[in-house]
């Protein structure tokens, strides 16, 4: 299947043509950007204007295989002077790109809903195309989606409190097909690889952010581990069936609260009671009821973590839930698996922990040592 690429590649590799064409006064049809995954972008420049302060241009989406709202869209870099003498690179967000009006998402309240990798990715295929001008001087980076507020409305943007428009995003640079039997048959032969190796234990994470957290908190790369996507249920059959004893789930409380209430595979729209759950813990340990409605009133977890952290509920809480995803990880496994977990979020850190971790860090150093 073929992949494609993120709105954020998209935008990465229009900003860096709108510079090249405003720094090098020359016309610039295609460009070329490297994505985080460390794949090839090579894309088509279009609606190219300029002026000599000024350049704007488009990239259009392609979603691959996997094509979502936002394939088809335009996305806008406009490049133009900055007002500083000193280099700088400074990235805002125009008409379509949504505002972040919540706390708990990837950028504060108040920042254009720019994720921190496009950011970064933004700001690295610029300063190329600066140091290739020899240019010292600042930029001022405007991205926008023309179409962006009414392909909002048909993502999770408005519930989440971001409003106006689309994210950019993504953490690859690429979009990898979705078919759930391609995805399952990928976690079939990571699990059998592994357990052919010998090893009768496997780490396992929903994506990349839980691989990037046990790397960032603990050292950790968990490049043998297994990516299971949504399906927590499927890998759980999947690793017992290959005689696999024990388990380590590592992953953002967001997707993993699910796990808690037996929910096996936590995409959104097989089940969404995130907040359901999380009053459900707070109230088992005695939050008072007016907190717990404004629990149930939050857009993402990472807001509702805030309320508990603020009445002493948090770590308690977050025990009980990592208590309750290992019983039902066990529970999936018909007591054949040993389960741990770890749960963490973007903005608190590590949350809580199984009893059993200490013991699989010894496991993991003495692996990553081999």
């Amino acid at each position: 299947m073929r992949y494609g690429f993120t709105t954020g590649s998209c935008a990465a590799a229009a900003a860096k043509a709108a510079a090249y064409m405003l720094l090098t006064s020359r016309e610039k049809t295609e460009i070329t950007i490297e994505t985080p995954k460390g794949i090839i972008y090579r894309a088509k420049i279009l609606d190219i204007h300029r002026t000599e302060n000024e350049v704007s241009c488009a990239v259009e989406k392609d979603g691959g295989d996997d094509p979502d709202i936002t394939t088809g869209a335009w996305i806008y870099a406009r490049v133009s002077y900055g007002e500083k003498t000193v280099s700088d690179i400074m990235i805002e967000g125009g008409v379509g790109v949504g505002r972040v009006t919540r706390p708990g998402l990837d950028q504060p309240v108040g920042n254009a809903a720019i994720n921190h990798v496009p950011r970064e990715m933004i700001e690295k295929e610029v300063t190329e195309i600066c140091q290739l001008a020899d240019y010292q001087g600042s930029l001022r980076i405007e991205i926008s989606v023309p179409n962006g507020a009414h392909l909002s409305e048909h993502t999770f943007n408005p519930r989440l409190g971001v409003i106006g428009g689309i994210s950019i995003l993504g953490t690859s640079g690429i979009v990898e097909p979705m078919s759930s039997q391609a995805i399952l048959d990928t976690i079939q032969i990571e699990l059998k690889q592994r357990r052919f190796q010998g090893f009768d234990y496997v780490a396992i994470a929903p994506g990349n952010y839980g691989l990037d957290f046990m790397q960032k908190t603990y050292g950790y790369d968990l490049n043998k581990s297994v990516k299971c996507s949504n399906f927590i249920g499927e890998t759980i059959d999947m690793a017992v069936a290959l005689g696999f004893r024990k388990i380590l789930l590592t992953g953002h409380i967001g997707k993993l609260i699910k796990v808690a209430g037996g929910i096996m595979n936590t995409h959104s729209r097989e089940a969404d009671c995130r907040m359901e759950l999380l009053v459900a813990f707070a109230v088992k340990n005695r939050l008072e009821s007016c907190y717990a409605c404004e629990i149930l009133n939050c857009a993402t977890t990472e807001e509702a973590l805030a309320i508990l952290k603020s009445h002493q509920k948090l770590q308690v809480v977050m025990g009980n839930v990592a208590e309750r995803v290992c019983y039902y990880l066990e529970k999936r496994s018909n007591g054949k698996l040993k389960a741990d977990c770890i749960l963490y979020a973007n903005t608190f850190g590590e949350l809580a922990k199984s009893k059993g971790v200490e013991k699989w860090f010894t496991l993991l150093a003495r692996e990553q040592a081999l």
